[in-house]
């Protein structure tokens, strides 16, 4: 299980382009306007050849009237709680203001890894004027720029030292997270699946990560059930419950082999399901799309599941090739189905194919299809395997693996999926000198 890194601050500090800079996509919105994070942003990143969640929390504003900042707090807040590690940024342009004397006052209380970053130094004068940021009373500081990234290794280093170490699970059984937006049907989801009500609520603040698993083993069928359906108590709870989902969603991710993706049919495969979607294909986990309530969709039409399904795979593309079964809870359709195909998905993505057996198939369709010629030099594929890796991973050995660009590799992606059943699992395509 992967750790997680949460990113906080007060406004306009550089946060977000700092987390672009660790994704290494351009994902959360930069303004010079402050407050433009509202959202919440998650990515994957990595550093010396360890894995962790980013999570790109809004500018925190303590005692403001404003009640999309009001909304902000609580989520940095949860954020603190849920993290591993925390990355606090502060602009040295501004120097220390009484935002900044707030949020350390909270990180101070937290017994977990926090650094200091000092963002906005791109000279050596700068340099100088970081020294006031020990009045925070945090300890050493980090000075990097978040534009063009200087000092940042220097931050990463000691940041991934700290990281716990990812837990191998000792449970062999396979590993079903329920995960989706809040009011979708995921505890009734389990609930009808193990044939008893069971509600689990933890009413212990701060980390979630002892996920309750729920063993099934019924009709021939042995797997655990991570669920992310559990809310702490109300009383103990003040925060967007959006957002806990999501951050319970971003454990269970880590924590599975397959995810069940349940969303409400009645408000549509939104942007918050499509971000939790994506977790798990960048995770590398086996995806089923459960679109739930589906008996309260008015005006079903013959085709209406057909659109339904266009319009998702639409969304999830260039990744396709994913199981979408359309469920009700309630009346208990189609919901052991959801269990079958979740279980040939994991079968899949643990799915080993012999090289001989693999180069016998693919090398013939890649000499009708050979890569396209580059500066008059032509790509020569000679042989190709499978990597002993937990899900499926290819590597393609040939002359110039420069030259061979994303439209083939998704070729070659699309033909493995053809001729191997890859369903519902994310396959990544490595070229490679021979």
């Amino acid at each position: 299980m992967g750790a997680i890194v949460a990113i906080v601050g007060r406004p306009n500090v550089g946060k977000s382009t700092f987390f672009n800079r660790l994704i290494q996509r351009r994902e959360a919105i930069v303004d010079a306007v402050s407050g433009v994070t509202r959202d919440r942003h998650y990515g994957k990143s990595d550093w010396n050849g360890k894995e962790f969640s980013v999570i790109d929390t809004g500018g925190y504003v303590l005692g403001s009237d404003d009640v999309f900042e009001q909304e902000i707090d609580k989520q940095v807040e949860l954020a603190i709680q849920e993290a591993d590690a925390i990355i606090f940024m502060v602009d040295v342009e501004t120097g220390v203001t009484g935002m900044d004397e707030d949020v350390a006052k909270l990180l101070r209380r937290v017994n977990k890894p926090v650094f200091l970053a000092v963002n906005k130094v791109d000279n050596a004068m700068r340099e100088e004027d970081a020294v006031e940021f020990y009045s925070l009373g945090l300890g050493n500081f980090y000075t990097l720029s978040s534009i063009n990234g200087s000092g940042t290794g220097e931050l990463l280093d000691a940041l991934v030292e700290k990281l716990p170490e990812s837990v191998k699970e000792e449970s062999e059984l396979p590993r079903f997270a329920v995960v989706g937006r809040p009011n979708a049907g995921k505890s009734s989801f389990i609930n009808a699946l193990i044939g008893e009500e069971r509600y689990i609520v933890t009413d212990i603040a701060g980390t979630t990560r002892d996920s309750i698993d729920t063993k099934y083993n019924r009709f021939g069928f042995e797997f655990n059930l991570v669920d992310t359906a559990g809310i702490r108590k109300k009383s103990k709870v003040k925060e967007d419950l959006e957002f806990y989902s999501v951050m319970r969603s971003v454990r269970a991710i880590e924590h599975c082999d397959v995810c069940l993706l349940l969303l409400d049919a009645t408000r549509g495969f939104d942007g918050q399901v499509e971000n939790i979607f994506w977790l798990a294909a960048r995770n590398n986990k086996g995806i089923v799309i459960l679109v739930n309530k589906w008996d309260l969709v008015a005006d079903k039409e013959t085709n209406s599941i057909k659109e339904y399904t266009k319009a998702i795979k639409k969304a999830i593309e260039p990744f396709t090739d994913v199981p979408i079964l359309f469920i009700s809870v309630l009346t208990k359709q189609r919901i052991f189905k959801a269990i079958e195909t979740a279980v040939e998905v994991y079968q899949n993505r643990s799915k080993k194919i012999k090289t001989r057996e693999f180069n016998d198939v693919m090398l013939p369709l890649i000499e009708n299809y050979p890569p396209p010629a580059h500066k008059g030099k032509y790509v020569k594929i000679k042989f190709c395997t499978q990597l002993p890796t937990p899900y499926p991973q290819f590597a393609f050995f040939c002359n110039l693996p420069q030259y061979v660009k994303d439209p083939y590799k998704r070729y070659l992606e699309n033909k493995i999926r053809e001729e191997f059943d890859f369903t519902g699992v994310p396959i990544t395509v490595f070229m490679r000198k021979k």
